[in-house]
């Protein structure tokens, strides 16, 4: 029976009924099937709002937005374009940083595309950059920054795994993020040297103009790492004790950083009018607009978040994970044969979910198995955050590629062609990360 109710729960989903139906529905019906009551779903739900780091999602989540949609796109953009311009390929370099930067702070690639893309590509095209180049980059780029701190999937996998989030998650997502960011800027710097791209000449007055002109943006890594009680100590071997101090926590820290961001982006640039007046056109940005936005998405979040804890409860009650290990364990015996594998499903998965959903119902079923091989928490969080970076831009159903699709009107198919050389290269650094744990760890052990 359960079974017949599962299937037709996800033909559902297929039909396009809502993730958090879906989900609610399978673990009402499997509880009831198994005579538990249906109580625990509430329970769940009770321990998600009680946990500590919860606060997290909906102030990250508004900061992100506040940067979406402001001008903080135009200014980083130019203060990159003015300080990596002369590089050979320097113009791609600054797409990179720039969908980075922005992306760690969305946490949504869609938004990086939307809000860099339609700024990033007539500039591209300007400077004679290949059309399918150019196009290729920004839809690669569109996730790239996910594993730095503090972007809202690596806070969301550390209270789902129960891994500490700034003294390890935080730390161990800097490596691994800068080599996915290398591989594509060496990438650029050739092309940029193939189709001999004009290049700028270096103005130190217009350099530091552009910098003053993005300061207060500049320093929101600062001010959100810098004020983290835990990480600090961890940094400490690098840059010498005493040297940093935070003060609060990761929780604390998201709001010090939403009303940091409410207060430059409101007070200061006043890209944002703090309530709308009469006459104001639907391309004025207020307030109210922005909370209601960033509000919706976290109200997506936390009903998935807390639907899918209560399925996981079912699923560990039935020893599901234990199960399954015993299910792998009779057909792969070796920790490579188990990574090589974990990697192609968490690709499909990238593809076929977004990468709140996937944490939040993947997670709990593959933790305990990647254990059981000797694959850290921590590592694994990478793993798992890099491949859906990379599932973004997987076809045929990567997220990235039909929001370029629909953001720059183009095929679909045209997409999978241009966006190719950029999976082939993230595929490579993807393979580094998982098979040399010392790039998340080292710094942790």
């Amino acid at each position: 029976m359960i079974f017949v109710i599962g299937a037709l729960l996800i033909a559902m989903a297929l039909f396009g009924t809502p993730l958090f139906v879906v989900l609610a529905g399978l673990a009402l019906v499997s509880f009831y099937l198994s005579d538990t009551g249906i109580v625990v779903l509430s329970e769940e739900h009770y321990k998600l709002a009680t946990n500590p780091h919860l606060l997290t999602i909906p102030m990250f989540t508004l900061a992100g937005f506040l940067m979406a949609e402001s001008r903080a796109a135009d200014r980083l953009v130019q203060a990159s374009r003015a300080w990596l311009g002369w590089c050979p390929g320097g113009l791609a370099i600054v797409v990179v940083a720039s969908c980075a930067f922005f992306t760690t702070f969305t946490g949504a690639s869609g938004v990086t595309i939307v809000a860099l893309g339609g700024l990033l590509y007539p500039i591209m095209i300007q400077e004679r950059y290949p059309q399918s180049f150019s196009l290729g980059l920004i839809t690669a780029s569109g996730s790239i920054g996910l594993l730095f701190p503090p972007a809202l999937p690596l806070i969301l996998y550390g209270i789902v795994a129960e891994v500490s989030i700034e003294e390890e998650l935080f730390v161990a997502g800097w490596m691994p993020g800068l080599l996915m960011m290398g591989v594509l800027a060496v990438y650029c710097v050739r092309v940029g040297f193939k189709y001999k791209i004009r290049r700028t000449s270096f103005d130190l007055g217009v350099g530091l103009k552009t910098l003053w002109a993005a300061k207060w943006e500049l320093l929101v890594p600062v001010v959100v790492l810098g004020s983290i009680n835990g990480l600090p100590d961890v940094l400490a071997p690098w840059v010498g004790e005493g040297a940093v101090a935070g003060l609060v926590t990761v929780a604390e820290s998201s709001v010090i950083c939403a009303t940091y961001l409410l207060f430059i982006e409101v007070i200061i640039y006043k890209d944002i009018k703090l309530w709308p007046s009469k006459g104001d056109g639907d391309e004025v940005v207020t307030l109210p607009k922005v909370i209601r936005e960033s509000t919706v998405m976290v109200g997506a979040i936390l009903i998935i978040l807390g639907v899918a804890l209560g399925l996981t409860n079912f699923l560990v009650q039935e020893q599901v994970p234990m199960k399954l290990l015993a299910l792998i364990q009779e057909h792969i015996e070796s920790r490579f044969t188990f990574l090589i594998m974990l990697t192609i499903f968490l690709l499909i998965v990238g593809c076929l979910m977004d990468i709140f959903s996937a944490i939040i119902v993947v997670v709990p079923l593959i933790t305990p198995i990647a254990m059981q091989y000797g694959v850290d928490p921590t590592h694994l969080g990478i793993i798992f955050l890099a491949n859906l970076e990379i599932g973004y831009i997987t076809p045929p159903v990567g997220l990235n590629l039909f929001i370029s699709s629909l953001t720059f009107d183009k095929p679909v198919v045209e997409l999978y062609k241009m966006s190719l050389p950029f999976l082939l290269l993230l595929l490579g650094a993807l393979m580094v990360i998982t098979f040399w744990s010392p790039l998340s760890l080292y710094f942790l052990r």
